[in-house]
C-alpha cells in the first residue's frame, strides 16, 4: 500500500512539473488561443498539427484530445468540406447520426461549430479504421487573419458533453 501511495505522489509531482512548462496561451494561424487550465499540453506528433491538448477523463474513464490544424490562407478546404469530412468519420450516416452544425459570428469573425455523436471511425484517411462507439466529436472552424484554424475534439460522449462549454470558449479565445 505504501508503494502505491508513494508512486501516486511521485506521479502527481511529475505531472505538476510537466504542467509548469505547458503554455497557458499558444499561437495557431495568426491567433492566440487560451488553454483551459485543467486541459494538458501535449507535444504534437505531426507537423500538420499546430497544437494538441489532452482533456482529462471523468471518474477514471478515458480522456479526449483536442487538435489544432492550420494550412494557411485557403488551405484545408472550406468550412462545408471540413464539416462533411468530420461527419463522414462516423459509422452512422444521415439522420442516424446525432449531429448539429452551427454558424455564428464572434467579434466579427465567422466560426462554424460541429457536434457529432456515434461510432467514430478512427484512422488515417484511406487507411484502416478502428470503430470507437459512443464517441463525440466537437469541431470548430475559426476564420482568422492567416486562414481558417480547424479545431477538433474527440473522446467519450459523456466527456464531450461535459467539455463542450470549455471547447467553445477555447475556440472563441483566439478571436481578438
Amino acid at each position: 500500500m505504501r508503494f502505491l501511495v508513494a508512486t501516486t505522489a511521485l506521479w502527481m509531482a511529475w505531472l505538476t512539473v510537466l504542467g509548469a512548462d505547458a503554455p497557458a496561451k499558444f499561437p495557431a494561424g495568426g491567433m492566440t488561443f487560451t488553454r483551459p487550465a485543467a486541459w494538458t499540453w501535449v507535444e504534437t506528433a505531426s507537423p500538420m498539427r499546430k497544437a494538441q491538448l489532452g482533456v482529462p477523463g471523468i471518474d477514471g474513464k478515458a480522456g479526449g484530445e483536442v487538435i489544432f490544424f492550420h494550412f494557411g490562407q485557403g488551405g484545408g478546404g472550406g468550412a462545408k468540406a471540413n464539416v462533411d469530412r468530420w461527419l463522414g468519420q462516423f459509422q452512422e450516416k444521415g439522420d442516424a447520426l446525432k449531429s448539429k452544425v452551427e454558424e455564428v459570428t464572434v467579434r466579427g469573425k465567422q466560426v462554424t461549430f460541429v457536434r457529432a455523436q456515434g461510432t467514430y471511425l478512427s484512422g488515417m484517411p484511406g487507411g484502416q479504421k478502428t470503430p470507437q462507439p459512443d464517441t463525440m466529436l466537437l469541431g470548430a472552424i475559426v476564420e482568422g487573419p492567416e486562414g481558417a484554424v480547424f479545431i477538433r475534439f474527440t473522446g467519450p460522449s459523456a466527456l464531450g458533453a461535459a467539455s463542450e462549454s470549455e471547447f467553445r470558449k477555447l475556440a472563441e479565445s483566439g478571436i481578438p
